[in-house]
């Protein structure tokens, strides 16, 4: 049996906040891949933290798909937290899953077609990818005798928490040792805080409504993805806007190549007319 709201109003409220955060969130991924594609580049784009990227997305994809779209899951899920609490995961919430799996695939792409010098991924992020999968596949045989199948899904939410909370890492600690931002696009950054704090006050909206926290800790995965995500966008415009300034005008004073040879030539030109 469905939940119903008890306010048209924050019901509303609910959906535009919901559509808001998927839609910064989807467009956030648009920036960097058009900085890559202008720049022909994705030197200062961390590939730790794409692959981590697509780890984190796709164990959330399973996770929203399954709660949302599994009447088995859902009964589970009414079970362990009642009858009377609605299932946390909105339609924006695997629409975004999905999105965010296909644009992270595409932005690996690029790092096959384009320039990245010598940036190549740590083995310390292809350990920790084969240990997560390791550990997604033990869940799953641990849960398929005896149908744990909310059991599961929340391990798979697990894992997405886990991968926010690192995946960024290797992007700040490149950032930090170039003292740079150069690579990394501030308009990802911008678009994701705002979808991380549409996304909290989400949450906090149908609780307000249903008057429970319950859908707090009972999906305490999209909570902690939303205050990770707005705790580590902090620290990136930060480091663009604060920390790192003074090296981002020094590089925008500094012409690129075409640029230089295209002076140098003009220069050894005038030169010629001149003798």
């Amino acid at each position: 049996m469905g939940v119903s709201w008890n306010s048209v109003f924050l019901e509303t409220f609910y959906q535009i906040l919901g559509w808001f955060a998927f839609s910064v969130w989807s467009f956030s991924f648009y920036p960097q891949v058009l900085l890559n594609y202008r720049r022909k580049s994705v030197v200062g784009l961390n590939l730790d933290f794409l692959v981590f990227n697509l780890t984190k997305h796709s164990s959330y994809l399973i996770y929203n798909a399954a709660l949302f779209f599994s009447p088995v899951v859902q009964r589970q899920y009414h079970q362990k937290y009642g009858y009377n609490e609605m299932i946390p995961v909105a339609p924006n919430d695997v629409a975004f899953s999905i999105h965010a799996v296909l644009l992270t695939a595409f932005t690996i792409y690029q790092v096959f077609i384009y320039e990245r010098g010598t940036q190549k991924v740590s083995k310390t992020c292809i350990g920790i990818t084969v240990a997560v999968w390791g550990y997604a596949a033990i869940s799953l045989i641990i849960a398929w005798p005896d149908g744990s199948w909310l059991w599961l899904v929340t391990s798979f939410n697990l894992i997405q928490v886990v991968m926010t909370a690192i995946k960024y890492i290797p992007q700040a600690w490149m950032n930090f040792t170039r003292k740079s931002t150069e690579g990394w696009s501030i308009g990802n950054i911008l678009l994701d805080l705002s979808g991380g704090i549409a996304n909290f006050m989400q949450m906090g909206v149908q609780s307000i409504d249903q008057n429970s926290l319950k859908n707090f800790y009972g999906n305490i995965g999209k909570l902690l993805l939303s205050l990770e995500t707005i705790m580590f966008d902090i620290i990136f415009t930060l480091q663009h806007y604060v920390f790192y300034l003074k090296t981002k005008v020094e590089e925008d004073k500094i012409p690129n190549e075409d640029a230089l040879a295209r002076l140098l030539n003009e220069s050894a030109k005038e030169n010629d007319e001149k003798i």
